[in-house]
């Protein structure tokens, strides 16, 4: 292969928004702080390597289990010396790859149903309010307050809908003023755009945008940190203004406020598991641990590597949609320190890390010792 075609997959890479690659100095710090190193059975994958690769043009690094491996836990950006933003870089790596129609087969699955179903579920649009059966949730008017944008994970997924149910009851209990859209959203796109998918992606920030303008939206709640990194961080490239919440951020300000009284004790020892796009993306740290913090009887525990330094579940970067070894599933080695730290429960605020951290407890049945819970379950329960 000549040193033109080497250049032009280097100068596609920076053209599809990976500049950051030019200013690697190639350290390695990042690959010495990648989960993946944490893995029983080792990974091919190595981000220094990868990023190595794209600068100079070399093909080699769209396989599954390399480009395809990371799950943009930001853990390597937040401690470059030089501030390097490398999750663009792999997220632009793969838009390279997708033009070429060379992501992996279970992937193109996931953005077909986006496109055709508006979900990655491969459900219909029509089932996107199912997670609302028996509750009294009001339709989203020009004079409501807050649009609640439940994720596609928490419309679809039966454990999932739990988490946006219990959401729901804890607003109510608020008074927040609130409605849903329903049927009319699409999927954020936080998956498209992680698989590489730039041009589907705009179509589904373009549409919503549209959607929410349409309906006089200003603020939005979400279930998801992936939702509300996607609205609040990459809508904006696509001229979106709204204001946007994770719903822990608006749970503890109404906390603050005496609008919500956790008041039922809710006996254990929950260990608080940080989702990488709500505390390493977005520095939304306090928020969760104010609110376990507030019920009463519980006791509260911490990963011994938390805030900027917490481990991933594994299930970000479109790692949710792609099988995982046993071995090297980062969720295993956060059910065995919490078996370890004797937790019974295990507490989140991602459906994303709800997944993976339940699929974990099982594998290890640990599942009798302890349980996997949404933040928004143990406010629910406490009320």
């Amino acid at each position: 292969m000549s040193q033109t075609i080497f250049d032009e997959v280097r100068d596609a890479i920076v053209l599809c928004g990976g500049e950051p690659i030019l200013s690697c100095m190639q350290c390695g710090l990042c690959s010495a702080l990648c989960p993946w190193g944490r893995m029983e059975e080792k990974s091919p994958f190595n981000i220094r390597s990868m990023i190595h690769m794209g600068r100079l043009g070399y093909e080699g690094y769209e396989s599954d289990d390399f480009l395809y491996a990371c799950t943009t836990c930001n853990l390597c950006a937040v401690n470059c010396p030089r501030g390097v933003k490398i999750p663009e870089i792999v997220r632009s790596m793969r838009s390279v790859i997708c033009e070429t129609g060379g992501i992996p087969k279970n992937l193109k699955a996931v953005v077909g149903s986006i496109n055709s179903n508006g979900n990655p579920w491969s459900q219909e649009r029509s089932e996107r309010t199912a997670w609302m059966k028996d509750l009294n949730v009001p339709a989203f008017t020009p004079d409501t307050e807050y649009l609640l944008f439940v994720c596609c994970t928490s419309a679809y997924d039966g454990r999932s809908q739990k988490i946006a149910r219990a959401i729901v009851q804890l607003l109510q209990a608020a008074g927040v003023d609130f409605g849903v859209i329903g049927a009319e959203e699409q999927c954020c796109g936080e998956a498209t755009r992680k698989i590489g998918a730039e041009e589907e992606f705009g179509n589904l920030a373009r549409y919503n945008i549209d959607l929410f303008n349409n309906k006089g939206v200003k603020k939005i709640i979400t279930t998801s940190p992936h939702c509300y990194h996607t609205f609040k961080n990459e809508y904006p490239e696509f001229g979106a203004e709204f204001e946007v919440l994770h719903y822990t951020e608006l749970l503890d300000r109404l906390l603050a406020e005496g609008k919500l009284k956790p008041a039922k004790p809710v006996a254990g020892k929950a260990i608080y598991h940080e989702p990488c796009y709500l505390g390493r993306h977005n520095h939304v740290y306090d928020a969760p641990r104010d609110l376990l913090g507030a019920v009463p009887g519980l006791e509260v525990a911490e990963f011994d590597q938390n805030h900027d330094a917490s481990m991933c579940c594994g299930g970000g970067g479109a790692r949710i949609w792609m099988e995982t070894k046993a071995g090297q599933r980062f969720s295993d080695v956060k059910v065995l320190e919490a078996a370890d730290k004797e937790a019974s429960l295990l507490v989140t605020a991602c459906p994303y890390c709800i997944v993976m951290l339940e699929d974990s407890l099982k594998n290890l049945n640990k599942d009798e010792q302890m349980a996997v819970k949404d933040i928004s379950e143990v406010l629910q329960e406490s009320l």
